[in-house]
């Protein structure tokens, strides 16, 4: 076998970093109810509202993009209950090209939205 030394290999040997690759970008949000307790309609209007474009902009070039919703789960990975469930957030995970900015959410959907990690390709 030839050498890697000297290699881009050999450069990002046991190189961390947040990366994702394919997708353009992904991340992981909390959403939580802005009034007690999260239903599952709330969630709903949340999903919905990530899912579709809005905001400023001329139906292309919109300030929030929509994303695609990968994974929707709790922070410990158990089932929700809606018939016990308080506010303790959900977490979901998204997809797509722009970071999250929109502020209007909370007035739409009842629920907000704060990132807790972005994974996007390394250039």
């Amino acid at each position: 076998m030839p050498s890697l030394i000297g290699t881009d290999i050999a450069a990002n040997y046991r190189v961390h970093q947040i990366s994702q690759s394919d997708v353009g970008m992904e991340m992981v949000m909390e959403i939580s109810a802005t009034v007690n307790p999260l239903t599952n309609a709330k969630l709903e209007e949340a999903l919905f509202w990530l899912t579709t474009p809005h905001g400023t902009g001329d139906g292309t070039t919109q300030t929030d993009n929509a994303y695609t919703v990968a994974a929707v789960g709790t922070a410990d990975g158990s089932a929700i209950d809606w018939t016990t469930w308080t506010n303790d957030p959900v977490y979901v995970r998204v997809q797509g090209t722009t970071a999250f900015t929109d502020a209007n959410m909370a007035a739409n959907t009842d629920c907000t939205a704060s990132t807790v990690a972005v994974f996007k390709p390394a250039l």
